[in-house]
């Protein structure tokens, strides 16, 4: 038998790879058009994957998950595009990896239980609360302000940019507990929505991602249990910074999956697309510039497979997880607007998926740290 390319992928990941294929592929992407136009997904898509195991495919058993390692991560990461909406995808990674990781690690058992396991079973939506207007990628700029009263937090203050805003039933929420210390003067809570004083804003009509919902929030005078305090007070800053690298290596794995998935398609329409009496593949200049998309692409992988293993092995891997995030943020963009270029009009019309890819992969570069940011980082690291 031939050695396989990537051996850290198991039978039994490649039995969850299919299983998350085929629940994409037939019953997720047929929607893809419809849930794109009325800017929001149904529900029940959490409630379905949950009960399939999908959302807790890495999580401890103790808290309903499957206890899988980070190469579960990696299979429903690369998969999750084939539903052909890269904002349900960005949606239900919220719930997986950026809003909930950081409560299986720091917070309590009752924590755990009223928030982390009814969110692996799909039961209630998770958001990330650390965004604020004057305050994107430097998360040290928040402030919106929890205040300790008795047994009780009051916060009050404005989030934006949140994905799953208008319908999240919990919020973990960056707030300063300390308004003269800037690092160490942010503390985590989780936040419910019920909460009287929180109101949903606007939603916020975006370039792409059309299928998540993305809200400005407010809160006044919410008034939450000090049992909420997630971890230690001041010391949400580092949590968040610790909790960026699971969200940006996601962002690596699916951006480097759904560019993948528009070469392949680029591929198929360029042998079968004829113009001067031959296929597109039939002209070097088209055959050149698939080879060096292609070629982009692994070196995208192999950075981004190496950051995943050093990331599950506990070794600190800030560095190529900060590489592969910059490196896939530019690369995706550019390979998708070069098979936009080879569709021709097809490429540029709605009804194409590629259109769609093209405007949904601009965020990469964005969304979860800049690639700016990602460049500082990296230049810290480097002593620069």
């Amino acid at each position: 038998m031939a050695e396989k390319k990537y051996p850290q992928f198991t039978e039994e990941h490649d039995m969850f790879r299919k299983a998350v294929r085929d629940f994409c592929e037939k019953e997720l992407a047929p929607n893809a058009e419809e849930w794109e136009e009325q800017r929001i997904f149904p529900r029940e898509v959490y409630q379905e994957m949950g009960k399939l195991g999908f959302l807790g495919a890495r999580y401890p058993e103790e808290v309903g998950g499957s206890g899988g390692d980070i190469w579960y991560t990696a299979v429903w990461s690369e998969e999750l595009p084939r539903c052909q909406m890269a904002g349900l995808a960005m949606s239900v990674l919220v719930q997986t990896d950026m809003a909930t990781p950081i409560i299986n690690e720091i917070g309590t058992e009752e924590q755990k239980e009223e928030f982390l396991t009814p969110a692996l079973k799909g039961d209630k939506i998770a958001a990330l609360g650390v965004s604020e207007p004057g305050a994107g990628s430097d998360v040290a700029g928040i402030t919106t302000r929890a205040v300790k009263d008795g047994d009780d937090y009051i916060i009050n203050g404005q989030k934006t940019w949140i994905t799953n805003g208008t319908r999240a039933d919990f919020i973990t929420l960056a707030a300063r507990t300390d308004p003269d210390d800037r690092y160490g003067g942010i503390s985590l809570f989780l936040f419910p929505t019920d909460t009287p004083g929180f109101e949903v804003g606007q939603k916020l009509e975006k370039i792409g991602n059309h299928s998540s919902d993305t809200a400005e929030l407010f809160f006044e005078d919410c008034r939450i249990p000090s049992r909420y305090l997630l971890g230690h007070e001041g010391a949400g800053f580092y949590y968040i910074m610790q909790n960026f690298q699971g969200e940006r290596l996601v962002g690596a794995l699916t951006g480097t999956a759904g560019a993948q998935l528009v070469v392949d398609r680029t591929i198929k329409y360029c042998q079968e697309r004829q113009a001067f009496g031959k296929p597109l593949t039939g002209f070097q200049v088209t055959r050149h510039k698939l080879v060096e998309m292609e070629t982009k692409l692994e070196a995208c992988r192999s950075l981004t497979y190496h950051a995943t293993d050093l990331f599950g092995r506990g070794v600190p891997a800030q560095r190529e997880i900060s590489m592969a995030k910059m490196l896939v943020g530019d690369i995706a963009m550019e390979v998708i607007d070069g098979c936009l270029q080879l569709h021709g009009g097809m490429g540029y019309v709605e009804e194409g998926p590629v259109a769609r890819a093209w405007r949904d992969t601009r965020l990469l570069s964005i969304g979860g740290g800049t690639t700016e940011i990602m460049k500082e980082i990296l230049s810290k690291l480097m002593n620069l």
